[in-house]
């Protein structure tokens, strides 16, 4: 695939679905299979439209869910979106609140990310040094972008605007212990996949947003058995078209938006393009 800039007709704009987000597109969509110096990415790329824009989608854990948090192939996926031509990513996933005033179908926009993973691959370049500056995680342009899809979509909840996201290892959801660490730290959301993702696309020189879906209250914030998974399907199935609705508006928002060099994004200071090229 080339690493060329992006034509008129090809898909800028990627969303990466989280648990439950298996499928985007309401009409027609392609399939496209992309090969990758890191091997497949979690399914083929979706391309579609919605409301008149070219999207790539493709769902963070495989289409039957078959890839956990800690297997998840992150920088095939990354790389696949960026060589279809995405430049920018809005990134749902299900996470849970550390927070009691932020209860189950919650929407929140963070702008900050804590990484507690540990052995994940979490760069595409092996063999050459790239310092990507990482301070804001979150491209600030896609952030507003959520936060006014939000209020044209209808029926849907008030979006909260901020807030830091602690990526933990997974699978297994966190000890009592530990959510109450968290949350002694101000952090206000625990997930299993957003990093190495946010960093990932950083160094590839792509906007992203992850648009987090609060599931349950973490164990250390809520009496009684903690985590269930089965609660945590249960929860985004029934938020999903409403997710899909802000999405939707989201997609609409970014493509007309002609204020891109409001961010930094894209500026790392390295060669991307003959990067992408030596490590084919």
């Amino acid at each position: 695939m080339s690493s060329a800039s992006p034509s008129a007709d090809t898909p800028t704009i990627g969303v990466i679905g989280g648990t439950g987000f298996y499928s985007f597109f309401d009409d027609e969509a392609r399939d496209v299979v992309v090969d990758t110096p890191f091997g497949a990415p979690s399914a083929p790329i979706s391309v579609g439209t919605v409301n008149g824009v070219s999207v790539a989608f493709v769902p963070r854990h495989g289409r039957d869910h078959e890839y956990p948090p800690h297997r998840v192939p992150y920088r095939a996926t990354m790389w696949a979106l960026r060589s279809l031509g995405v430049r920018r990513i809005l990134a749902p996933c299900a996470v849970g609140s550390l927070v009691a005033d932020l209860g189950p179908g919650t929407v929140v926009v963070p702008d900050q990310l804590v990484d507690r993973t540990s052995g994940r691959e979490h760069t595409v370049f092996d063999s050459t040094a790239v310092h990507v500056s990482f301070a804001d995680p979150y491209c600030p342009v896609l952030r507003r972008h959520a936060r006014d899809a939000a209020q044209a979509a209808p029926a849907q909840p008030p979006v909260v605007d901020g807030g830091t996201m602690v990526v933990v290892e997974g699978p297994r959801f966190s000890t009592r212990a530990e959510s109450r660490w968290y949350a002694a730290q101000g952090w206000t959301l625990v997930n299993m996949t957003g990093h190495p993702e946010a960093v990932l696309a950083r160094e590839l020189q792509m906007c992203y947003a992850a648009i987090a879906l609060v599931t349950d209250l973490d164990a250390g914030v809520a009496e009684g058995e903690g985590v269930a998974e089965a609660d945590v399907y249960a929860v985004f199935e029934r938020s999903l078209q409403m997710l899909k609705g802000l999405l939707s508006h989201a997609v609409a928002l970014v493509d007309t938006d002609t204020a891109a060099a409001e961010c930094d994004c894209a500026a790392g200071g390295h060669d991307l393009d003959a990067l992408m090229a030596g490590s084919r």
